[in-house]
């Protein structure tokens, strides 16, 4: 689970994590900083938008007073959002495209839609957060658009076997300005660090090599599944 190995890697580097934070939580019992608040019970800020998925994480963190959920989409614009469910996905149909369009072929249907309030993310975030997990299923860059915070590690969905995020560009040009190096890669997340954190080992780097040659071949294997 990435939820677990992004604990055991902030623990292995003796990172400080005082505020985790993540965007698009869907269920509480996969939340990807779940170790965080249940074994370190650090400060947390929860986001997530679907009305069946508030009640079950508000219960499930009730013993947790440090945690705060924010009921809304993050979006460009404060106001309202529609948004699809496919399965476990759940994206904004405003988005060019996500997972579940380029992976499962998904074509938007009106009775899978609702709309729900979105906010900017500068409205929720108050400059202090350390870890950043997003997983918004295309929408990360709006989170990063809009981010106070300057975390010690970030981590957003980037890919996953053909999907590549639509705004995969801003999001590698907003690493680049504000100082952010690839620390690991996952099948469909990316982790960054920020420069000066902690330091890399080379079997680190290696490690993140040979993922990104392997998602390479898999997307390359997949199309040419799709082209047949």
């Amino acid at each position: 689970m990435q939820g677990t190995t992004l604990f055991k890697r902030c623990l292995e580097k003796h990172l400080v994590i005082r505020h985790a934070c993540e965007v698009g939580v869907f269920t509480p019992e996969r939340s990807n900083i779940l170790d965080f608040i249940t074994r370190d019970k650090v400060r947390a800020t929860l986001v997530e938008p679907d009305p069946q998925r508030i009640a079950a994480i508000k219960k499930y963190f009730a013993p947790y007073p440090g945690v705060t959920l924010y009921p809304y989409a993050v979006y460009d614009h404060n106001g309202t959002l529609e948004l699809a469910q496919r399965g476990e996905s759940t994206f904004a149909t405003a988005l060019p495209f996500s997972p579940a369009v380029i992976n499962d072929q998904y074509q938007i249907k009106k009775e899978d839609t609702f709309t729900v309030e979105c906010k900017r993310f500068d409205a929720i975030d108050d400059g202090t957060i350390d870890l950043l997990h997003i997983d918004t299923e295309g929408c990360e860059w709006f989170v990063l658009k809009y981010l106070k915070s300057r975390p010690l590690v970030i981590s957003l969905e980037t890919h996953g076997k053909s999907y590549s995020n639509p705004y995969l560009a801003e999001i590698l040009a907003w690493m680049e300005t504000n100082g952010y190096k690839r620390w690991y890669a996952g099948k469909s997340d990316s982790v960054f660090r920020r420069e000066g954190a902690f330091p890399i080992t080379g079997a680190e780097k290696r490690r993140l090599a040979w993922m990104d040659g392997y998602l390479k071949f898999r997307k390359f294997r997949k199309s040419l599944f799709r082209n047949r």
